[in-house]
């Protein structure tokens, strides 16, 4: 097959069907999400402030990637009872609607996040010893692979208005939690104006990119 011929968008619709479609890869999937929700619940734990620090109905916001990582495998999830039948004809409702958008927009929010506040301190992240290999580099890497998390999503989901408008209040309910209260996720460093003012740009952006990718869920869906 020449490149020219290569469809990108077929590839991920056979990439998503054959993973997503298929029990053990799913299982596999959701399993892999589950460890990695777990490793950054454990970062959140031992970092400071840590979770014990903050009542526990905050947790969600405190702990960004693990809730992004929580929404992505509950969004997983939902595909389930669908085992059998094409990925793309998964059951569209409203409150599926609401989990989808959610879990797509704090992907794409703490992926890009995690990647520009690294680097806007590379003096104190970017580096090759034992701890930069996972302070930098690893923690980067698993974080921009939210992103193709995140455009799994819409492969079998939908979303509507009021899912849209309703993800939008709670990144920017978020934003003010982490940066009115001090709650952002721990650095190396003190977040200041220009991280925050990114950050509240990254919750307008990643719905932004949710109402782009997402088809709409239909009138006659519940």
């Amino acid at each position: 097959m020449r490149l020219r011929d290569f469809d990108l968008d077929e590839a991920v619709d056979e990439w998503v069907e054959y993973y997503l479609g298929n029990g053990p890869s799913l299982v596999v999937f959701l399993a892999l999400n589950a460890s990695a929700f777990l490793v950054g619940v454990s970062f959140y734990v031992h970092s400071d402030p840590s979770l014990a620090d903050i009542p526990t109905f905050l947790y969600p916001l405190f702990g960004d990637s693990p809730a992004a990582l929580a929404l992505m495998t509950l969004s997983a999830a939902t595909l389930l009872p669908n085992l059998g039948r094409p990925v793309a004809d998964a059951p569209v409702n409203r409150p599926l609607a609401y989990l989808h958008t959610l879990a797509f927009v704090w992907l794409v929010k703490y992926g890009i996040w995690t990647a520009v506040a690294l680097n806007l301190r590379p003096d104190l992240y970017v580096g090759f010893s034992g701890a930069a290999l996972w302070d930098y580099w690893g923690i980067m890497l698993t974080h921009l692979g939210f992103l193709v998390a995140a455009y799994l999503v819409p492969r079998y989901g939908a979303t509507t208005r009021g899912a849209l408008g309703f993800a939008l209040v709670l990144a920017l309910v978020n934003d003010v939690f982490d940066y009115g209260f001090g709650y952002y996720p721990p650095l190396k460093y003190e977040a200041g104006i220009l991280l925050a003012a990114i950050t509240v740009g990254l919750s307008f952006l990643a719905v932004f990119l949710a109402s782009r990718a997402f088809d709409r869920l239909p009138p006659s869906a519940s």
